[in-house]
């Protein structure tokens, strides 16, 4: 995918200038593009990035350490802008000069508000980016497993109606502002309950023990626990299932489901479940807990669950748009994530932790960090 129109020349003095978070440039040997957009996304983070601003970073590329995969290499063609003229090698002194002084102005500039991508010609893609997707997708036949996994950096649209399109997106903070407060009243709601020393836990008709309220730390992350696994089966089974190269109306529903995710992830606005959608998995969590113990260990598990929930979408919403430390643990995630996304697919589904990769064989290979 690359721009329409003729590629603009850049002189290497242009390219040099722009080194900074507001504007960022760099080369793939005398191609030019503009990052400025992907710092925030890069999975290494923005200070790899902008150390090797105005440079050419074909080598990066190529690795070690890391080696990008054909569609970390498809995505820089989003960025793509111009190419460089040709100059004596004797003007190398005079750009660094100038990439120094750039640097060093970095808080003085103003943000550019530009975003590159805007100029990728999709006219020559399987679907009609003007319209919107949800009922082109279901035509693309065998074609639509390679589609959806070669991801791009733009919005999606599914619907033409307003109404239905408003449905489909959410902002990261209506998680927390719609879920949390079940959480704290189900958290006192549960303790008040174990304090009655009412609820027992039975093994057999004749022989159960009682659930002291004590026990409600452990069985609220043991909850928790059960969540971590109820998302590695969802995201496996149902988000990454492989419809059948034949049926519409599976590939539609799998497109809606989770592929619009993979084919634009860093959509902001459909990085968290609606609620709507959240508490159909949410309800049959309750009833199924419900069913299987008395109310207050139930209810006790659920809440920790829930909570397991939240936790998980403001973490994959981090993965996504944060920055963590280097060396962290969310930063090892980011990484992993970033890498199911762009390389492996078909593995690394664990999103919260790695923990249930690891018995069902779903590890991303280890590789140097970025």
């Amino acid at each position: 995918m690359r721009s329409s129109g003729s590629p603009r020349a850049f002189s290497r003095a242009e390219v040099a200038q722009h080194a900074t978070k507001q504007s960022c440039w760099v080369l793939l040997g005398s191609r030019v593009y503009d990052v400025t957009a992907f710092l925030r996304m890069h999975p290494g983070g923005e200070a790899l990035i902008l150390r090797r601003s105005g440079e050419d970073i074909s080598a990066e590329l190529q690795g070690p350490p890391h080696r990008h995969s054909d569609n970390a290499r498809r995505w820089m063609e989003q960025y793509y802008i111009g190419e460089v003229e040709r100059e004596d090698a004797g003007d190398a002194q005079a750009l660094r000069m100038i990439k120094r002084k750039s640097n060093q102005a970095t808080e003085q500039q103003e943000p550019l508000g530009i975003n590159k991508c805007s100029k990728v010609d999709y006219d020559h893609d399987l679907v009609d980016w003007k319209k919107p997707l949800t009922w082109q997708v279901g035509h693309l036949g065998e074609k639509y497993d390679t589609w959806v996994h070669q991801p791009v950096d733009r919005p999606i649209r599914l619907f033409q109606s307003e109404f239905l399109e408003a449905r489909t997106k959410t902002a990261w903070y209506m998680v927390p502002a719609v879920w949390m407060p079940l959480v704290i009243y189900l958290i006192w709601y549960c303790y008040t309950l174990l304090s009655q020393e009412s609820t027992r836990l039975f093994f057999t008709s004749d022989f159960s023990i009682l659930v002291h309220k004590y026990s409600f730390p452990f069985i609220f992350i043991l909850g928790m626990f059960l969540w971590s696994f109820i998302e590695y089966c969802i995201h496996r089974f149902l988000f990454h299932m492989r419809p059948p190269a034949h049926n519409y109306y599976l590939i539609t529903l799998h497109f809606l489901l989770h592929g619009q995710h993979h084919k634009s992830p860093f959509d902001g606005s459909r990085l968290v479940f609606p609620p709507s959608l959240a508490s159909i998995v949410i309800g049959s969590f309750y009833l199924i807990l419900r069913q299987l113990f008395s109310e207050g260990l139930g209810m006790s598990l659920f809440v920790g669950g829930l909570c397991g929930y939240v936790v998980y979408d403001m973490i994959h919403y981090y993965l996504h748009y944060g920055s963590p430390r280097k060396g962290s643990y969310l930063y090892g995630l980011k990484a992993y994530h970033v890498k199911h996304h762009f390389e492996h697919q078909r593995a690394g589904f664990g999103i919260t932790t790695r923990f249930w990769d690891r018995p069902f064989n779903t590890v991303i290979p280890d590789e140097p960090e970025f």
